[in-house]
């Protein structure tokens, strides 16, 4: 799945790039502003969405409204997901209190996500993909892989498999004393939903239905797509080209999987200062420079996750032990 050195230009420095493709510091600086207004207004969106999906379904009371809307939650986890993502880099806020606040209080814990955790793991990412420290690799490691075996992993996500055991998981954890804080914070905010979402609607199985179920389901399926569209099938090098796919980003594929620019994922793992709004300009920044040449990018998910998936069954990777 890599791809040729010849794809894969030495361009670096250029006038605007330093050697490692971050941004020379005058145009860093505006690269890495962020945009506290907008991302409040992000931030109240996805919730108003949330609210409002629901209460669109229960006010039109029919099983099919019911079954798109635990449908539609299944993007809405990863946007959830992203903005998560977003403040584990402290990149939601400027003022750091607020977007530690309401990473942890208004997306991660709602999203079942111990952000303290995840912030430290996903640093180790950063550092150095597919190393010794990488906490991520059992998300995408195994790949090339054989159709069959895609299928069966997209199965056990898809049937809750995969959530089932992050759910125990998260919820035997309490027993661990330096785990049972946020352990608790976790669960009291689900319970703080379901009660929620029962007093508002007079029916108690909204939250599982809802929230609890497309968790253990849909997302699964979704963030496994993602993260091995991400890195899969790659390897640890000290250029992000090698470790990291780019991919054509499509309006459909925005909406769905890699909503909040999130797609953009090799400008992020080149300089993961820059912000979720800026990473589409940062981006062109390194085709521009020559960094990012056409042949480096998938023309969709849909090609990538055939390649990935295109190795014959005794050629296929072994999977991680996870």
């Amino acid at each position: 799945m890599v791809l040729d050195k010849a794809v894969r230009p030495d361009v670096l420095p250029t006038d605007r790039l330093g050697p490692t493709g971050v941004c020379r510091p005058e145009l860093r600086a505006e690269l890495r502003r962020i945009d506290d207004l907008r991302n409040s207004i992000t931030v109240v969106t996805l919730w108003g969405a949330v609210i409002g999906l629901v209460a669109l379904a229960v006010t039109l009371n029919n099983w099919l409204f019911y079954v798109a809307a635990f449908v539609l939650f299944g993007p809405i986890y990863v946007r959830f997901a992203i903005l998560m993502h977003e403040a584990a880099h402290k990149l939601l806020f400027t003022n750091k209190r607020i977007n530690d606040f309401v990473g942890t209080w208004l997306i991660a814990f709602p999203a079942f996500t111990p952000i303290q955790l995840y912030r430290r793991a996903h640093f180790s990412h950063h550092r150095e993909e597919f190393g010794p420290e990488e906490p991520d690799i059992a998300f995408y490691g195994g790949y090339q892989c054989d159709r069959r075996t895609l299928r069966r992993r997209l199965l056990r996500d898809a049937v809750g498999i995969s959530g089932w055991k992050n759910f125990t998981s998260l919820v035997m954890a309490i027993r661990n004393p330096a785990a049972r804080k946020v352990v608790s914070s976790i669960l009291g905010v689900q319970a703080v939903l379901w009660a929620v979402s029962w007093l508002a609607t007079g029916r108690w199985w909204i939250y599982p239905l809802l929230w609890w179920l497309p968790w253990m389901t849909q997302w699964r399926v979704l963030n496994r797509l993602r993260s091995i569209a991400e890195h899969g099938g790659l390897e640890a090098s000290k250029d992000r080209r090698v470790t990291t796919h780019a991919v054509r980003q499509s309006l459909a594929a925005r909406m769905w999987l890699v909503p909040y620019n999130t797609g953009w994922h090799l400008a992020h793992h080149v300089d993961m200062g820059v912000p979720w709004r800026n990473l589409p300009r940062y981006h062109e920044e390194l085709v521009r420079a020559g960094y990012v040449t056409d042949e480096l990018v998938y023309p969709s998910y849909f090609a990538l996750w055939r390649a990935l998936s295109g190795a014959e069954p005794e050629e296929a990777a072994v999977p991680p032990a996870a």
